[in-house]
């Protein structure tokens, strides 16, 4: 009986996913939005990976790849749904997908063992759990023999945001012949006629030796770069930090055009699996439509709308009523502090817009009006000269930095929960509709010693109001800004 194939599952986390604007901001990206069952598509694919297993197939807890400044998102989202990793390495900066698979591969190696390596970004869906697992445990085989596997998407139409894959018949799955970057329409029309073109979904199976003895032939300069910086690297379980210098010194550079692209007529065999398991990688409000449940009239929608005379339209409300009326083909996306309308035959252009609040320095690019941290969130529900109001949340057992401002001060309002809170050098207990004060300049720390969450109303007021205004004296979470 052959021995059973080790498996590591490796998701990819990090991106930002600017084609999926408003709802998806650099703070808080796609993969940790629900936009598909009840669950984020990163928890979506960290449980699909995790239930590869099945006869002469092994599989370990998921090592994570992903952005530090997303690690508490990450956290959180893998307690949700019950599932504790391996690690979590965390990029100090984006170097693109190469050198992530390569800090998972160096992981991976440690203490001599070689798993096959199941590689997905955390960003895509599939609706057949089932053909999933039974093309995956295929490519896994593949991999385990010393090839590498990709998983290749039949095309449904002319989708010009996709690579495509060319491949040839072979012995056990399609030698991969050649490699494609994004068609324009034409282009795409002509690769599905022909039959012999795939989407390339990004998702690869191989063994961390072969990642690396493939990346050691076609870019070393990636390997010698990635390797000084895993062994700057320090642990704080889970997390394992590359040095951040060194790592600032690796080439950025994707997995495709490192090595997948000069692989055919290589050493390194390459294999294409094919996958019909109603998989799409949501990367543009177009796809989300795609994939959404539709009305008689061609219509998705997704919270508080209401549709009058309008077709083939997705419509997503967060935070209020949209109505909509006599619109064809158009997207409507509405959060609390944006809304963007499109066509949705254009709705790849959106990242363009992206890009013009980043040039602008506006905070719509980086965060929604409810704002994500370790402890909990925090929502500004009001703002004027000299005022703000925030809706704040901490979660049991909770706590926030020991910290003070020069240009404002609060007042907080217990809303539900108790509040533990530090003035000075006093500390008392607060419960619901007791309030406090917190003059200007106090030093001062906000904790939740209860069971259940923490909600209060702050009340700023003062010269200025910005986050940046905030000395750290103690942190729980290591942040010093």
């Amino acid at each position: 009986m052959s021995p059973s194939l080790s498996v590591l599952p490796v998701v990819m986390a990090g991106g930002s996913g600017t084609r999926l604007w408003p709802l998806s901001r650099a703070g808080y990206p796609k993969q940790f939005l629900v936009l598909s069952g009840d669950h984020s598509l990163f928890q979506q694919a960290v449980a699909r990976l995790g239930a590869l297993g099945g006869p002469g197939i092994t599989v370990g807890a998921p090592l994570i790849v992903g952005n530090d400044e997303h690690r508490f998102l990450v956290l959180d989202q893998l307690r949700e749904a019950k599932i504790t990793p391996q690690a979590l390495l965390l990029e100090p900066t984006g170097r693109n997908t190469a050198p992530a698979l390569t800090l998972a591969a160096l992981q991976a190696r440690e203490g001599g063992a070689d798993p096959v390596l199941v590689v997905s970004p955390a960003d895509q869906t599939v609706t057949d759990g089932d053909a999933f697992t039974a093309a995956l445990q295929q490519a896994i085989r593949i991999a385990g023999n010393g090839a590498i596997a990709i998983l290749g998407i039949q095309p449904d139409r002319p989708e010009t945001g996709y690579g495509y894959i060319r491949s040839t018949p072979g012995e056990g799955a399609d030698m991969v012949a050649q490699f494609v970057e994004k068609p324009d329409e034409a282009t795409a029309l002509r690769y599905i006629a022909e039959g012999d073109y795939s989407w390339n979904s990004g998702m690869f199976v191989l063994k961390a030796s072969v990642w690396l003895d493939a990346l050691r032939a076609f870019r070393p300069d990636i390997l010698q770069a990635t390797e000084a910086a895993w062994r700057a690297r320090s642990t704080d379980a889970p997390f394992i930090r590359p040095g951040k210098a060194e790592f600032a010194a690796v080439p950025a550079e994707s997995v495709d055009y490192a090595v997948m692209e000069k692989c055919p007529g290589s050493k390194f065999d390459i294999r294409m699996v094919s996958l019909a398991a109603g998989w799409s990688d949501l990367g543009a409000w177009d796809a989300v439509w795609q994939v959404a449940g539709k009305d008689a009239d061609g219509n998705a929608q997704v919270g508080d709308v209401m549709l009058q005379d309008s077709r083939n339209t997705l419509v997503h409300a967060s935070s209020r009523l949209v109505s909509v009326v006599g619109l064809d083909d158009v997207v409507v996306v509405e959060t609390a502090d944006a809304v963007m309308v499109a066509d949705r035959g254009r709705s790849q252009d959106v990242k363009k817009i992206v890009s013009q609040l980043g040039a602008c320095e506006r905070h719509e690019h980086t965060l929604h009006r409810k704002v994500h941290r370790p402890w909990g969130w925090y929502d500004s529900i009001d703002a004027g000269p000299r005022f703000q109001v925030k809706r704040i949340m901490v979660k049991p057992g909770a706590t926030l930095s020991l910290q003070m401002h020069h240009h404002r001060a609060e007042h907080w309002i217990v809303v539900t929960g108790t509040a533990e809170v530090t003035c000075g050098d006093k500390k008392v207990l607060l419960t619901e509709n007791q309030s406090t004060y917190i003059p200007l300049g106090q030093t001062h720390r906000l904790a939740n010693p209860g069971k259940v969450d923490l909600e209060i109303i702050e009340v700023q007021s003062g010269s200025y109001l910005g986050e940046d205004d905030i000395v750290r004296f103690e942190d729980t979470y290591g942040r010093t800004g």
